[in-house]
């Protein structure tokens, strides 16, 4: 069984003492692929030097809505040559809108958001969503400017009637590993409902670990843990959830498929 984990940051600084150890050990922990999105400009290029360097690690460039005070004509630019320059680029992300801490004004938030679409519209690119409540302007915004390539919600936290607009514009829904807390139950039933060839799993690792390790630092390899209780919510194998949240990344980033 193999999986993939559509959203983990293993170019964060919490990995530095074992990043290398972590990535190699990726296949004997049944972990196929992982996709490693960029925040800002600086983590963008680690992204990618590190999917460089890795067969299993892809990686995503992008301005997380905190940092969209600093998206400008040049990180733009930056963006784009890193996908022409690697092909180990499979999406633009995180992009978003993040309500909730407000980091960036809501209106250059907005802005840079419709800036990115229309980049990865331009290359050809899904994107990886960061939404925090923020749905009222999510929404539309999306169904406006999300290009033909789609995207995904990453780490989805919203309820079914959100879940099914997204659904609608034919994006995927990433669940993440709160669907093992306790008090997510909004979360569970998106992973219950979810059409399966719209889903996805993910650690979004270094945070958000799963019980039974919250207070940990998350890695790639827990990302079993999610499987495990998408399973357990569907009335199916974590095989079958294997086998559907990984076509359903090699789909939508279009990864190889040769690496088992």
């Amino acid at each position: 069984m193999r999986l993939i984990d559509s959203h983990a940051h293993l170019d964060d600084a919490r990995f530095s003492k074992n990043r290398e150890r972590i990535i190699e050990a990726l296949p004997y922990q049944g972990v196929r692929y992982v996709i490693n999105p960029g925040s800002d400009l600086t983590s963008s290029r680690r992204a990618v030097r590190l999917a460089e360097q890795n067969a299993r690690v892809f990686a995503a460039v992008g301005t997380h809505p905190h940092d969209a005070d600093n998206y400008n004509a040049h990180a733009e630019r930056m963006y784009r040559q890193l996908r022409e320059s690697s092909d180990k680029v499979v999406a633009i992300g995180e992009i978003g809108l993040d309500y909730y801490y407000d980091h960036s004004p809501r209106e250059i938030q907005k802005n840079v958001f419709i800036e990115q679409l229309a980049l990865a519209r331009e290359l050809e690119l899904p994107v990886i969503i960061h939404s925090r409540s923020a749905e009222g302007d999510m929404y539309p915004i999306l169904k406006k400017h999300l290009g033909p390539a789609g995207g995904v919600m990453h780490c989805f936290s919203g309820d079914w009637a959100a879940a099914m607009q997204y659904l609608s514009l034919d994006m995927y829904i990433s669940i993440a590993g709160t669907v093992t807390f306790k008090n997510a139950a909004a979360t569970q039933d998106v992973a219950k409902r979810t059409p399966a060839d719209r889903l996805l799993i993910e650690t979004d690792s270094p945070y958000l670990t799963p019980t039974p390790f919250r207070g940990k630092r998350n890695e790639p390899a827990l990302v079993h843990y999610v499987a495990q209780k998408v399973a357990e919510l569907r009335g199916i194998t974590e095989e079958e959830v294997a086998r559907q949240t990984t076509e359903n990344a090699i789909r939508l980033f279009a990864l190889p498929d040769h690496l088992s």
